[in-house]
């Protein structure tokens, strides 16, 4: 005599249920046999049979799960086989989000917990272990997710846009720059530039197109005017932009050749790309032109790489250097 199905308080819910303890309970070394799949059902007060669930498993076959089925033995072993996201992939993702400066402590714990909750319980564990950050400087404004998508929306909805922007002091405290007037800008882009948030903006009063950290905006909302600037984005090359510029100060783009020693090529083509063109100038020197913001921070790189490389031209750059080596050998001096 066929076994027959009682019903119980929850069982319109049934399919919901065996998706729920098919993601969280299974995965490609994890699996569950048919008496434990009832037995997870009748927890959540939902009764099943044996005939009853292979005609469930088939139907979320249909609908695109990757039920899978083992023989071991006389049991047969279920789970769900491939998902949305591969474990490999959502580790990057946390990797991400723990690396990210921008994110704060809370949002990045929070964001992370969602990501558990792409795969089983046992692989979520997993996801826990990625990056390890303790001590690290992360943003303490809440507010940059929100920001983050405000501002995409005021880019979509190609709106000018007004904020208050602020700095530290040496008290720890925040205070807002320009006492406190408002910003006014067209939003073109938002970028992400050594673990920082960027918007990418134009400046109508200066008539240029300027940067500003995402995490240190406050108060963002949208005009009722239409963005200005177009032309002058259209000509805007974000990727020549962000390797000119160096921890994203601004400065006067300027052609520099530089003269190096050959160990430091790589350094060179991480910074700038494989594009540029390399010069041999003897057996260990090398020369190429880059396009740079010149900014104290592109001339504290250069100290940086110490003798290995030299700046060769323009005389103004050169000039400049010279200005900025001065000051700092005087005042180790004194």
């Amino acid at each position: 005599m066929a076994e027959k199905e009682r019903a119980g308080l929850n069982q319109k819910l049934k399919m919901l249920y065996l998706v729920k303890i098919f993601s969280e309970e299974t995965d490609d070394l994890h699996a569950l046999t048919m008496r434990e799949i009832i037995g997870k059902l009748e927890s959540f007060d939902v009764n099943a049979n044996r005939k009853t669930l292979y005609n469930d498993f088939e139907e979320l076959k249909h609908f695109g799960f990757d039920i899978i089925s083992t023989k071991i033995g006389r049991d047969c072993y279920y789970h769900l086989g491939s998902r949305e996201f591969e474990l490999p992939e959502l580790k990057l993702l946390v990797d991400s989000v723990q690396s990210a400066k921008f994110i704060t402590d809370k949002k990045s714990q929070e964001l992370i917990k969602k990501l558990e909750s792409l795969v089983s319980r046992y692989e979520g564990k997993q996801l826990q272990r990625q990056v390890v950050i303790s001590g690290r400087v992360k943003t303490m404004n809440e507010s940059i997710y929100y920001n983050v998508d405000k501002l995409h929306e005021a880019i979509n909805s190609d709106s000018r846009i007004r904020f208050q922007y602020y700095q530290w002091n040496i008290r720890k405290e925040t205070e807002l720059r320009k006492n406190g007037d408002w910003y006014r800008v067209s939003p073109w882009a938002l970028m992400w530039d050594n673990e920082n948030y960027y918007l990418v903006a134009f400046d109508a009063d200066d008539k240029k197109i300027k940067h500003y950290r995402v995490d240190k905006m406050l108060r963002i909302s949208l005009e009722e005017e239409r963005r200005e600037g177009r032309d002058q984005f259209k000509a805007f090359n974000m990727p020549r932009y962000t390797k000119s510029l160096f921890g994203m100060y601004g400065g006067e783009e300027t052609r520099v050749t530089i003269e190096a020693d050959n160990s430091i090529v790589g350094v060179i083509i991480d910074r700038f790309g494989k594009d540029i063109i390399i010069a041999p100038v003897d057996e260990n020197h090398f020369r190429t032109t880059l396009d740079v913001a010149v900014s104290g921070q592109f001339l504290g790189w250069i100290m940086a790489l110490s003798r290995s490389v030299r700046i060769i031209s323009p005389p103004s750059v050169v000039e400049r250097m010279k200005e900025e080596i001065k000051p700092l050998s005087d005042q180790y001096n004194t």
